[in-house]
């Protein structure tokens, strides 16, 4: 029986590779991560009060019903045609050079004839505008 001296060698870790991969998940994780800011926009929103305005003369006031109908000073506007309602608003508004507007629409209305009467009242130059809302029940 021949007895061989067996020669034990170190053994050894190569680390390079691990390391390699490591180092490539970190760039993929840092190039494909979205950072999202959001409140990146900062605004300071109006605040209303429940004091009345004083009155600078008699208001114009457009009224707008759920179907979208006009009523100006509570006189039904014949269409809902943007230049039907640009002349009742010349008319409403005779002589008077810029009375306020107050538009009253219903919270069923049309956001687009909303957006009509501003249209309108501001191409006859009526550009003092504001929405009338109603207070919300405290519960």
């Amino acid at each position: 029986m021949n007895l061989r001296k067996f020669r034990r060698e170190e053994l050894s870790v190569n680390l390079t590779p691990l390391i390699d991969v490591v180092f490539l998940l970190l760039i993929f994780f840092m190039v494909t991560t979205t950072f999202r800011d959001e409140s990146a926009i900062k605004i300071d929103l109006p605040q209303a009060s429940n004091k009345p305005v004083e009155q600078v003369g008699h208001p114009l006031e457009i009224v707008i019903d759920r179907d979208g109908h006009y009523y100006i000073d509570k006189q039904q506007v014949i269409n809902t045609q943007i230049d039907t309602l640009k002349r009742a608003l010349r008319k409403a508004k005779g002589d008077r050079k810029s009375p306020p507007v107050i538009i009253s629409a219903d919270a069923m209305a049309p956001h687009q004839s909303v957006v009509t009467a501003m249209d309108a009242a501001r191409q006859v130059g009526l550009l003092r505008m504001s929405i009338s809302t109603r207070k919300q029940k405290q519960q």
